[in-house]
């Protein structure tokens, strides 16, 4: 299920069926249908994994560094996010998410998933607009966000438990909303190995 073609990027496919974009003037937008979601509950209780929004991607080799510019402008809904992507199959995947809290906060928040969901929240973004970067080290991957693209403070590194292709990508979710939209800019891909983790790199 072929994308839009991106200068830069591989050619891009849809994980879970077609999703609704626009490309203009290097920006891409994704709208995310009503309360669609990727996330593996790990608390007790009888609530079905979701994953049922599509993220539109590539698999890369090797090493690499992908980042974007990501908006969300309002208004906004609970856990309505543009994200950042890794996707190798339903129990094993993760996403970086420019996403709205249950308070009415614009926040950095990233999901792991290894069989449950390990969901951790970072820090709380001004505005509408973040930069986020998900980077391939090896057999890890390594989470950075930052305010201006160009100083990137950590997040999270981790491994995915799978030998499976893994797919970089984005995507707009609206889990608890009608819709949404999320703009992505700057959309940079690179086979490079991160240095350092920590150094603002």
């Amino acid at each position: 299920m072929s994308g839009p073609r991106l200068d830069g990027l591989p050619a891009l496919t849809w994980s879970h069926g077609p999703g609704q974009w626009d490309l203009t003037d290097g920006v891409l937008t994704l709208t995310p249908a009503a309360r669609v979601d990727w996330i593996n509950y790990a608390s007790v209780g009888d609530q079905p994994s979701r994953q049922t929004a599509t993220s539109l991607g590539f698999v890369p080799e090797g090493d690499f560094q992908f980042s974007a510019r990501v908006q969300v402008p309002g208004p906004r809904t609970t856990f309505d996010a543009g994200v950042l992507t890794l996707w190798a199959d339903a129990e094993h995947w993760a996403k970086l998410c420019f996403e709205y809290s249950p308070q009415g906060e614009a926040m950095v928040v990233s999901v792991v998933t290894n069989g449950y969901s390990d969901d951790a929240n970072s820090w709380v973004v001004e505005g509408d607009t973040v930069h986020l970067r998900i980077s391939r080290i090896g057999p890890a991957y390594a989470m950075h966000a930052s305010s201006d693209g160009d100083r990137w403070d950590f997040v999270r590194v981790f491994r995915l438990a799978t030998t499976d292709a893994v797919a970089v990508g984005m995507l707009a979710q609206a889990p608890t909303g009608d819709s949404g939209t999320a703009l992505f800019s700057d959309i940079t891909f690179t086979e490079t190995t991160l240095a350092a983790l920590r150094d603002g790199s």
